[in-house]
């Protein structure tokens, strides 16, 4: 742990300084945080009780010496574990919104939230709507549909117990029990039987999907999460192809299915050339995101 700092600093010059710690130590960003600076403001806010953007507005205000120490804890921590700062912190923040975090999921992150927020995924989502967020994890995306849309009903499901109860302690952050329903099992195991009451105008799904290869290439932070959250088999598609051959029974007649499948586009075009899929803009491309309208499937 560093000395006991001797002079006081601005919560700007402490970010600076937790920045240049991590940023020299050679770890990999993307859980939550694009680099150093990021995580350094994430560290810092973390000890004010501020959420990041917060703490934005108060980088000339001054910071104690104790808040200084265990903000340099917390990096040296992230430097020795090369944990995820999310696990070290638990808490992670997705679109504005604070999440429990811990080991037993992976840290919340996806570009699909990106589209629930601005609105993209609403022609898909009449008022009393259903839809499914399939491999809920932490349940991060299933709570933003929930926020963003408080009119529909909201299924969510998982196959690991131990991320669901991450997932519940979400739903129970934000008080949504009485409009998300969580389900454990494996895929479409896990939800009742469709019938014409029982289907869902849109299913988001962000799949276990990274191929092997990419897998046994992965920096240390993803293999602190579980791998099974994340192992899409050889070339990525393994889950995709079970949710896709499923999906049109679990859909209403004008529904869609939203897929994240990451860097894998041409696995994804290899395995299913026959679908029309709708690519989706978000901020890393277009190559990232697809939709799949009910009709495309039958």
């Amino acid at each position: 742990m560093d000395p006991e700092p001797q002079q006081a600093f601005t919560v700007d010059q402490c970010i600076n300084q937790i920045a240049q710690k991590l940023a020299a130590a050679n770890l990999h960003y993307g859980h939550g945080a694009i680099d150093a600076q990021s995580e350094a403001l994430w560290i810092v806010s973390k000890q004010l009780d501020l959420s990041p953007t917060e703490a934005l507005n108060h980088l000339e205000d001054q910071i104690s010496a104790d808040q200084q120490l265990k903000a340099s804890a917390v990096a040296d921590t992230r430097i020795s574990t090369r944990k995820p700062l999310a696990y070290i912190l638990g808490e992670a923040w997705l679109m504005g919104v604070p999440f429990f975090c811990s080991e037993q999921s992976i840290v919340p992150r996806s570009w699909i939230a990106e589209l629930i927020i601005d609105g993209s995924l609403e022609p898909w989502l009449p008022a009393d709507g259903n839809a499914l967020d399939l491999c809920t994890g932490n349940g991060s995306l299933a709570i933003l549909l929930a926020l963003s849309c408080p009119d529909i009903h909201v299924s969510a499901c998982d196959i690991s117990m131990p991320a669901l109860s991450v997932a519940a302690r979400n739903v129970d952050r934000h008080g949504l029990k009485s409009q998300i329903e969580l389900f454990d099992g494996d895929l479409w195991d896990a939800i009742p039987e469709p019938n014409e009451d029982n289907v869902f105008d849109l299913i988001i799904c962000n799949p276990p999907y990274v191929n092997a290869t990419s897998m046994n290439a992965l920096p240390a932070e993803y293999h602190a999460e579980p791998a099974l959250a994340l192992a899409g088999g050889e070339d990525g598609m393994d889950l995709i192809r079970r949710i896709i051959t499923q999906a049109p029974d679990y859909l209403s007649e004008r529904g869609a299915i939203l897929i994240e499948i990451g860097n894998e586009y041409e696995n994804f075009k290899k395995a299913f050339p026959q679908i029309p899929a709708i690519w989706m803009e978000v901020s890393a491309g277009e190559e990232q995101v697809l939709l799949i309208q009910a009709e495309d499937l039958r």
